[in-house]
């Protein structure tokens, strides 16, 4: 069978079913059935690499191929790496905010921030930036991503125009990057503030050591209750007592784990247990 260009790959059920049941063993991410459509986008460039007429095609490939790195492509291709710099900025201020409060509390204690699901580097990044700008003591960011493409991109600090015009005002972007032919690249001190490394919140134990702030947004959504609850455990297992939990806008613990508790001071996040005086109500 000779693929069309334009056309939409052929899928059976069964070819569908195994892609995306691949996706969830890996990643431990859903694809709702409403949204079937987005294996055969995202795969559409896989299947015009190898050749390929269709789906079933590439799953027939993926059964008798001896190593792991198609099944590794496929993944990753499916992966939802929406992001932008300074995404729901008020959280990110907000996190500068709690951060002034924890770090007066701790001390000479360096804070440790984890971004899981970083995807390529735009909230690390943003992260990095607003505590310079606030002339805070640099924390340790530990950002992850299970795709290992992402983390790439997210290393070598370059993002395109479109990429770079998405959160970053002019004065942000020419002070913390380079203009590289049609890119922009990030300053290499700021991407010294981050250490960005592979990790899989559904298979893989936390980094190691607590972590006084976690941010984890837009994660849980593509996850079942069942996946979830586990993740929740994993990132309470890497959370300092009463540290601080940061979900997306329609994301929450309630009903979900009984390891994190909403915070009265800072709407919309989340606390750990035993929350020391920085993070509890202010009256």
């Amino acid at each position: 069978m000779i693929p069309v260009p334009g056309a939409a790959p052929i899928a059976s059920a069964g070819a569908m079913n195994m892609i995306a049941a691949l996706l969830e063993q890996r990643a431990g991410q859903q694809i709702a059935a409403n949204r079937t459509w987005r294996i055969e986008t995202a795969l559409k460039p896989i299947l015009r690499a190898r050749g390929l007429a269709s789906l079933d095609e590439l799953v027939a490939q993926l059964i008798s191929a001896r190593t792991g790195e198609l099944a590794d492509l496929v993944v990753d291709a499916l992966l939802n790496q929406e992001t932008s710099f300074f995404r729901d900025t008020a959280v990110l201020d907000m996190v500068a905010d709690a951060a002034e409060a924890m770090q007066a509390e701790a001390g000479h204690r360096r804070l440790r921030i984890w971004s899981a699901g970083c995807s390529t580097g735009q909230e690390p990044l943003s992260l990095a930036i607003l505590f310079s700008e606030r002339g805070m003591p640099d924390p340790e960011i530990v950002a992850t991503d299970v795709s290992p493409a992402a983390l790439a991109r997210a290393r070598s600090g370059r993002f395109s125009q479109f990429e770079i015009q998405r959160g970053l005002p002019v004065r942000r972007m020419m002070t913390w990057f380079d203009s590289v032919n049609a890119d922009w690249v990030a300053k290499p001190e700021l991407v010294r503030k981050l250490q960005f490394r592979q990790h899989n919140l559904t298979l893989d134990p936390a980094p190691a050591g607590v972590f006084d702030i976690i941010l984890c947004r837009n994660v849980m959504l593509y996850f079942s209750p069942a996946v979830r609850r586990k993740v929740f455990d994993t990132l309470s297992s890497a959370m300092r007592p009463g540290g601080l939990l940061a979900l997306g806008a329609g994301e929450t613990v309630i009903g979900q784990t009984e390891h994190f508790t909403p915070c009265e001071r800072y709407r919309g996040f989340y606390r750990g247990v035993d929350a020391p005086a920085s993070v509890r109500a202010a009256g």
